[in-house]
């Protein structure tokens, strides 16, 4: 077995790879930028090497600058995490010339299956079903509306060496076409130093569902069954699970051989995932192969309790697959939610920072997971019945960089069921604490209780069909703010006491607190009779007497408490008599007053934000790439004004109505924070 592996990548994905590798008593070696100097991956490996700049291309992406780490470091093999280098067949070619070990698949399956194009006329030749699509090179934009037109609107713009959603666009019509084969063109250029794009058919109302297939190098391959996808947001995938609610074990079957049959047609070894687009019907179609490991993959891990990075060694290492297809059994459930670093009240734009506040839940490992196999868990086994595990690669404290991918980490659950499997996940994002940048903690809690998403009735349009003016908070039932308000009325009612007791007290004299309050969440109001005693509180509150139980003390930034025996968690955050209170995906200013202070109240008047229709403000920290406009220009609705530059990711500024232009104030290559102005209207 290897000694020393290199993992040449960064984040959580170069922190899961660590884990398994010191597990297995392998010593690994870092590589970082200049913006992940201090990065968790850097502090977790026994050795780190500096490689360049922060941008990707001039650091992560550059072959030569792996290849000197690996030189200095005496690396016997080398994993590539996910994106940057996975699927570059050069650098396999490269470590293969240098007699280092690629954990990953062979170059010519690579060749094969990693470039989109080349892997779906291989798919075509083998007689898999395909989406419609053209598989040749692009010229220019003009060529791309003329190719849309024929396939037929709407069509998918694709980045051939693309991946996580960068360089992929939905047109609908000649306009949407041309700037979304530039912006692809562009972004693949960044991210991947690979511009080719190819265009297909898009199908409405698709389920992304893609099979897990694992290979060794003596001609053994098994599918470890599949992943649902569907909840994607600018084609990057945002909530999996394994398995899907919509597959029949027919189904399943049938995909699994399928994938298994392709990835022998190329020889293939090590992990992959094929990925297929699945109609109402369960007609499925290949779409492509990853020839790496997949963000999604611990939700796989978790029902079928193989470890797939301890398997990619091994079979790197040449050990044959130490099971079959009949051992691999589907236990139980498991879901995926990505936290990203964007900001779901600003359309889900990127959002960088410090991390003034990192506190994820404590990590379960359920007793029978333990039993089943080699899942990776920092965690003592125990008898739980569900299981909550955490990958990621920031720390509080730490910086997340406009240089790459926003996502801050993966929370997974685990259970017997999927409904036990989604309630895990409720609390589980409950409890996750990020403050400092925005994030998508509150639009994952809001999924979680979707009744769409409860019932598994979801494709891959379902934020575009449930969420179409953007997220504005989840919008909570009024049974579920009476148990909100009683809890902070008794909050409320602890930290008065604390009060009492630690100043403005006179001698002889004592502060009683009292038992009538009015509670305002949000919008509502609710009086409430409160009394307690050593154990908790009982609140009298819309006809009903509700128990309130917890340990929480003022300044603790969460609460647990238990109403009427049911959990409840909620981030607090203290304001002038009342808190802040997230929960739930809702963000609510909870008031308690007295009841005259609760009248009083009432008669004041509210103060409106300043008025910002005449400037296009940045959205977000980011570089301007283009400015489309010039003072004294008239502009239409919907028309592209400015582009700006984010984690990769282009983001086209348009008009929001019909203007002229009165000034402009922002140039390309200026670098802007969060509403800095970019042009004022007259």
């Amino acid at each position: 077995m290897f000694k020393k592996i290199l993992i040449a990548n960064r984040g959580e994905i170069a922190c899961r790879v660590i884990k398994t590798a010191r597990k297995m008593g392998i010593k690994t070696v870092a590589v970082y930028s200049d913006a992940d100097r201090n990065a968790l991956h850097v502090k977790m490996a026994d050795e780190a090497v500096h490689i360049g700049p922060s941008p990707a291309n001039q650091s992560y992406i550059v072959i030569d600058r792996i290849m000197d780490a690996i030189r200095q470091t005496g690396a016997e093999a080398v994993h590539p995490g996910y994106g940057f280098l996975s699927e570059n067949m050069k650098f396999a070619e490269a470590l293969e010339a240098e007699g280092v070990a690629f954990i990953g698949p062979p170059s010519p399956a690579i060749e094969a299956m990693g470039d989109k194009i080349t892997s779906k006329k291989i798919a075509q030749e083998a007689g898999v079903s395909t989406v419609p699509g053209y598989m040749g090179l692009i010229a220019d934009a003009e060529e791309a509306v003329k190719i849309s037109n024929q396939i037929g609107y709407p069509v998918m713009i694709k980045a051939s060496a693309g991946g996580g959603g960068k360089g992929m666009r939905i047109a609908w019509n000649d306009q949407e076409a041309r700037e979304g084969f530039e912006s692809s063109k562009n972004e693949a250029a960044n991210s991947f130093g690979d511009d080719r794009i190819f265009i297909e058919k898009f199908v409405t109302q698709p389920r992304h569902i893609e099979i897990q297939v694992l290979a060794d190098k003596h001609g053994n391959a098994v599918y470890l069954h599949e992943r649902e996808c569907s909840i994607q947001r600018r084609n990057q995938k945002v909530i999996e699970e394994a398995p899907s609610p919509f597959l029949d074990e027919a189904t399943r079957k049938a995909m699994g051989e399928q994938a298994v049959a392709l990835a022998k047609a190329v020889g293939y070894s090590s992990a992959g995932t094929v990925e297929f687009i699945v109609d109402g019907q369960k007609n499925f179609y290949f779409l492509e192969m990853n020839t790496r490991l997949q963000v999604e993959h611990p939700v796989t891990e978790l029902i079928t309790g193989v470890d797939l990075v301890e398997q990619m060694i091994r079979v790197a290492d040449g050990e044959p697959l130490p099971f079959t297809q009949s051992d691999l059994k589907i236990n139980g459930w498991a879901i995926e939610s990505r936290l990203y670093a964007e900001d779901p009240y600003r359309n889900f734009l990127p959002s960088i920072g410090r991390l003034t506040r990192y506190r994820p839940p404590a990590e379960v490992a359920a007793g029978p997971l333990k039993a089943a196999g080699n899942w990776v868990n920092d965690s003592e086994p125990g008898d739980s019945p569900v299981a909550v595990r955490n990958d990621t690669g920031v720390y509080e404290g730490g910086e997340i960089s406009m240089f790459y991918d926003p996502m801050i980490a993966k929370l997974c659950t685990w259970a017997p069921t999927r409904a036990e499997a989604i309630e895990a996940m409720r609390l589980a994002l409950d409890q996750f604490e990020v403050e400092g940048i925005g994030h998508n903690l509150p639009f994952l809690s809001a999924v979680m209780d979707h009744p769409r998403f409860v019932s598994g009735d979801i494709s891959t349009a379902f934020i575009a069909e449930e969420y179409p003016e953007g997220f504005t908070g989840a919008t909570l039932p009024e049974s579920e703010l009476i148990r909100i308000a009683a809890s902070a009325a008794a909050m409320h009612r602890v930290a008065e006491i604390r009060r009492t007791r630690i100043t403005g007290r006179l001698d002889n004299h004592e502060r009683h607190v009292g038992e009538h309050w009015v509670v305002k969440v949000g919008e509502q109001e609710f009086p409430v009779r409160i009394t307690a005693d050593r154990k908790g509180s009982t609140v009298e509150i819309a006809g009903r007497e509700l128990r309130v139980e917890s340990d929480w003390l003022p300044g603790q930034s969460l609460a647990r408490l238990m109403v009427n025996g049911a959990p409840l968690v909620m981030k607090v955050e203290r304001l002038p008599s009342g808190y802040r209170l997230r929960v739930r995906g809702a963000d609510l200013k909870t008031f308690v007053r007295r009841p005259r202070a609760a009248e009083l109240a009432r008669l004041m008047p509210e103060k409106l934000p300043p008025d910002t229709s005449k400037f296009l403000l940045c959205p977000m920290p980011g570089l301007i790439v283009k400015v489309n406009v010039g003072p004294g220009d008239e502009v239409q609705e919907g028309q592209a004004l400015a582009t700006v530059e984010a984690m990769k990711m282009e983001n086209i500024l348009r008009a929001e109505k019909k203007a002229v232009v009165k000034s402009v104030s922002a140039a390309p290559g200026q670098s802007l924070k969060v509403d800095d102005v970019i042009l004022e209207f007259e």
